[in-house]
């Protein structure tokens, strides 16, 4: 039981993120801090179907969190839901097309294996 809500959780921080970046890449590229045009862009950012979906991806993966919590060790629930760094870091260059540094994919395979030691 615990594993699948890892899988659900990690699911769900993945989906939040890729939807938070595709999100905002189709946004305005850049953002004015003064108070109107910041309220704008918030009225704007709540009507788009990629913030209402993030937020809903980000509330499955809470309260599958909480799940978690209460059947498992909090020292076994952070590191294991440490995958959706590596799927994310795939993610950012298959779908985003962005370029990820040698330095970054030995990031995440230290992850992978952390998280590899975890499920032994």
């Amino acid at each position: 039981m615990a594993w699948a809500l890892v899988a659900l959780i990690v699911a769900a921080t993945v989906a939040n993120d890729l939807i938070v970046a595709l999100g905002m890449r189709r946004h305005a590229p850049h953002v004015d801090l003064s108070p109107g045009p910041l309220a704008r862009l918030f009225l704007a950012l709540f009507r788009k179907r990629f913030v209402l979906a993030s937020i809903a991806c980000q509330a499955v993966s809470f309260f599958a969190f909480l799940a978690l919590l209460r059947i498992a060790d909090l020292s076994f629930a952070v590191p294991a839901t440490a995958a959706s760094y590596v799927i994310e870091t795939l993610l950012a260059r298959l779908v985003l097309g962005e370029s990820v540094t040698p330095a970054r994919w030995a990031g995440a395979a230290l992850v992978a294996a952390g998280v590899a030691l975890l499920a032994a």
